[in-house]
């Protein structure tokens, strides 16, 4: 309730504001589970990729941003979840969390890169994106954000007003479900799909795409919340 309620009241003022402009939505199945793989420029992105979606959109983001009154209503209200610190690795918590989205036939944002981009390029997503969209029979639908950056750069506090922000939805991506009476899919597999996804990622932000993963910031200097949990693969978990 809360999140339509505050879509409802922010989106007239945020496209005024920002001047937002969101092209191809038309490309997000209307049901069914889907995921918006989408590159990360700015915190801002978990704000202006809802804003473009007709359907509810949720992100898996870190337990500790719930933990105060004062700002645990917000995350919520903006279609976070957040990550159950107990039991297993950080990796598999995330991928959990995620499943319980899609297979309930929602539509889950997912950062493939794990982190915001502090250069401008692409860097390697992470097979969780792929894991997710063949363990649930999800759709994928690449997104780039335009201009999230210069409305929020990373260490800024407060975003800021005047800048144009595009966001642009790709064709759907579709991957075959797991077969039970066939080879199992190994990593190599996984990873071949979500380079495509990472590839049409890039052919629409025109990004440079970098081979290897973007570095986490463990002094960060944003504002909590300044990014939504990731969803690696296994063998990447933090």
């Amino acid at each position: 309730m809360a999140y339509w309620a505050l879509k409802i009241l922010l989106t007239p003022l945020l496209r005024v504001v920002f001047r937002v402009r969101c092209v191809g939505r038309s490309n997000v199945p209307r049901s069914g589970p889907v995921i918006l793989a989408s590159n990360h420029r700015s915190f801002i992105d978990s704000i202006f990729l809802p804003m473009c979606v007709r359907r509810r959109v949720t992100f898996v983001a870190k337990a500790e941003y719930f933990e105060s009154a004062k700002t645990a209503w917000f995350f919520r209200a903006v279609g976070m979840i957040p990550l159950a610190r107990e039991g297993g690795s950080a990796s598999e918590r995330a991928l959990a969390a995620a499943r319980q989205v899609l297979d309930r036939g929602g539509v889950l944002g997912i950062y493939p890169e794990g982190t915001r981009s502090r250069d401008g390029r692409l860097y390697r997503g992470h097979t969780g994106v792929s894991r997710l969209a063949v363990d649930c029979s999800a759709v994928i639908v690449p997104v780039a954000q335009f201009g999230t950056a210069a409305v929020q750069p990373v260490g800024a506090m407060l975003p800021r007003p005047g800048k144009k922000v595009t966001v642009m939805f790709g064709e759907p991506i579709r991957f075959a479900p797991r077969d039970a009476s066939g080879p199992p899919l190994g990593s190599e597999d996984f990873r071949r799909m979500t380079d495509k996804v990472m590839e049409a990622i890039a052919a629409m932000s025109g990004q440079e795409q970098v081979g290897s993963y973007a570095k986490h910031d463990r002094d960060r200097l944003a504002a909590p919340g300044s990014e939504a949990e990731p969803i690696p693969s296994a063998n990447h978990a933090r």
